[in-house]
């Protein structure tokens, strides 16, 4: 169990950890690609495996390209729910806009049975737009499209009889959607990008914020965590961050390995968005103290110790694939996150609450 402790004013409930994959398509140990099968196949051992050395959360991303493997972060986690005893099973994220909240809210209900209650749900708007052809949505009805299902997936975590009317589909007139959950409703969180219009909107449906950090310092976000304080006062809804990064015995093995699949990655959604190629000091100055934790477990556990503190969260996950890692390095590292990171972050933090 974590530490429990006062920083910057925060009364910090319980600190939870958290890993987060969207199944990149890997390549072999001999550099060969590897088929989405197998990448799936690899995603399921790779959440078994975070149970095993107790990491509290696994989280996929759902994405509609080829550069991902998942597209159904339920049947992934399905099938990690079986192997699996304790770890908390969600997405990362939920792309809401084109999808139907009462289906998506089934479907995790599902999920919640089968794990035994270990479901959760994270939704956004997403970074990606291939889900809006694909399901037949309109691009220019983007903002309306989220405002609306979040509106609808609130009130579905009644678990009761439905009434509810938008622009977007028919009404509800009492329907219901099943199975219910035997605890009654859903843990559901609002990933947001760094927006403040984002924060508010979670914070008036009084659900729990997951900053979505990609890029430079983690402590320029404390004033969205001050705004979301600020509109759920007097409640205890915790904030999260989801940040990238990547794990090896050395600070120098960690950054090597990691270099040339990071670039690999964000140069080709960078070609798609007109973003520049990542250079090596780009690399550099984000794992020095931007949104990339990367390193050691000593690095990485100072760093994300740093983060708690000036960000005043409850939750962090890591982002631990990013590009086409191997599967092997990729187990690694959930193996010293589990085991390493997560013990010296705790001793960190309660060694400041002392």
């Amino acid at each position: 169990m974590g530490p429990t402790l006062v920083v910057r004013g925060v009364n910090h409930m319980e600190l939870t950890f958290g890993l987060d994959t969207f199944g990149d398509h890997t390549i072999d140990a001999a550099g060969s690609p590897v088929i989405a099968a197998q990448v799936l196949r690899h995603v399921v051992a790779e959440g078994v495996h975070a149970d095993e050395v107790g990491i509290d959360h696994f989280s996929v991303g759902e994405h509609h390209r080829p550069d991902f493997a998942i597209s159904a972060p339920e049947v992934v986690l399905a099938a990690i729910a079986a192997r699996t005893e304790r770890i908390t099973l969600g997405s990362a994220v939920t792309v809401l806009s084109s999808d139907d909240p009462v289906r998506v809210y089934e479907r995790f209900a599902t999920l919640d049975a089968i794990s035994n209650g270990r479901a959760e749900l994270t939704v956004g708007r997403g970074s990606f737009i291939e889900s809006f052809p694909l399901f037949g949505y309109d691009l220019d009805d983007y903002e309306v499209l989220f405002e609306e299902k979040l509106d609808l997936l609130a009130s579905l975590r009644s678990e009761g009889p439905l009434h509810w009317s938008g622009t977007t589909r028919l009404p509800l007139t009492g329907q219901r959607a099943y199975p219910t959950t035997a605890r009654g409703s859903l843990p559901v969180w609002v990933a947001v990008g760094g927006t403040p219009a984002s924060v508010v909107r979670a914070a008036e449906y009084k659900l729990p914020l997951m900053l979505a950090i990609i890029g430079g310092p983690p402590a320029r976000f404390r004033p969205f965590v001050d705004l979301f304080r600020s509109r759920t006062e007097g409640t205890d809804l915790p904030v999260g961050v989801h940040s990238p990064g990547f794990l090896a015995p050395t600070d120098t093995e960690a950054r090597e390995l990691l270099y040339p699949h990071f670039k690999a990655n964000r140069d080709r959604i960078g070609r798609e968005r007109g973003w520049p190629p990542v250079s090596r000091s780009d690399f550099e100055a984000e794992a020095d103290g931007g949104a990339l934790f990367v390193g050691s477990p000593e690095t990485v556990a100072t760093r994300i110790a740093a983060a708690v503190i000036d960000l005043g969260i409850q939750r962090f996950d890591l982002k631990y694939a990013n590009g086409p890692m191997p599967h092997e390095q990729l187990l690694t590292a959930i193996e010293l996150y589990g085991t390493e990171v997560i013990p010296r972050v705790r001793s960190l933090l309660a060694a400041i609450g002392d």
